[in-house]
């Protein structure tokens, strides 16, 4: 059972439920640019089919994914009235509804939309906010390890409880569970590097629509400190309202 599934309705509502339209475009335009897989779920949840969503297009207010392998599956999915889309792109919960499905051409090709979902629900490591960090220019983090070179690595996200890094491929002799005694980043705008202790939380293989392949690195900071973490809260809510003023 997910977490989302152990939690009632007044829980959901009150921690994890996000609204409005533009938080709601910007993710759903995140998870598009990523090509994220979900789980679509129709027919009162008893079929289901892995999709990947393709386009959010404002303007019309509907999500474009792609259609199943399964031409009777597609006939299906026509005949739902609720459509339940459940992924984890980045390793965070997410799950949100619309109405029914309907086929259209995307691109020169077969596809379906529904409408742009009216609330999200995005389930939280440890509930804390993490956020993609920017592609350009992105935060580089640079870790030491004992008896070994030191990693300069590009960050891909970041909250309060850990970092996120993105490598083409694994550092010779990195391990889950490695500590890291001495890590530091430079935070845009912020006086000091943002120094602190980490573990190898997680290695995570994964592969692009293209076939290409890289490794997600997750560490988990070790008693970061009450002024460490206000300077990324700080951080994250900066790039939060930057990105809403483009969108």
């Amino acid at each position: 059972m997910s977490q989302i599934a152990q939690l009632s309705e007044a829980e959901i509502e009150e921690r994890f439920h996000i609204a409005g339209r533009i938080p709601i475009q910007f993710m759903l335009l995140s998870f598009a640019k990523e090509r994220d897989s979900f789980a679509l779920q129709f027919n009162a949840g008893k079929e289901s089919f892995l999709t990947t969503l393709l386009a959010v297009e404002p303007a019309s207010g509907r999500l474009v994914f792609d259609c199943s392998g399964s031409s009777e599956t597609n006939r299906r999915l026509l005949t739902s009235e609720r459509t339940v889309f459940v992924g984890r792109p980045g390793g965070i919960q997410v799950q949100f509804s619309s109405g029914p499905a309907r086929e259209i051409n995307y691109e020169g090709g077969k596809a379906f939309a529904v409408d742009l979902p009216k609330t999200l629900v995005r389930l939280q490591r440890r509930e804390y906010f993490r956020i993609e960090t920017p592609r350009v220019k992105p935060l580089q983090c640079i870790a030491s390890r004992p008896g070994s070179a030191a990693l300069n690595l590009s960050a891909h996200d970041i909250s309060v409880s850990g970092i996120g890094l993105s490598v083409a491929s694994l550092p010779e002799g990195l391990q889950l569970g490695d500590e890291l005694p001495s890590c530091r980043c430079k935070l845009p705008d912020d006086t000091n590097e943002l120094s602190f202790a980490a573990s190898v939380h997680h290695m995570t293989e994964l592969e692009a629509r293209s076939g290409s392949r890289h490794w997600r690195i997750g560490l988990a900071f070790k008693n970061l400190p009450a002024g460490a973490e206000n300077r990324i809260q700080r951080y994250i809510a900066r790039i939060e309202r930057e990105r809403h003023e483009l969108s």
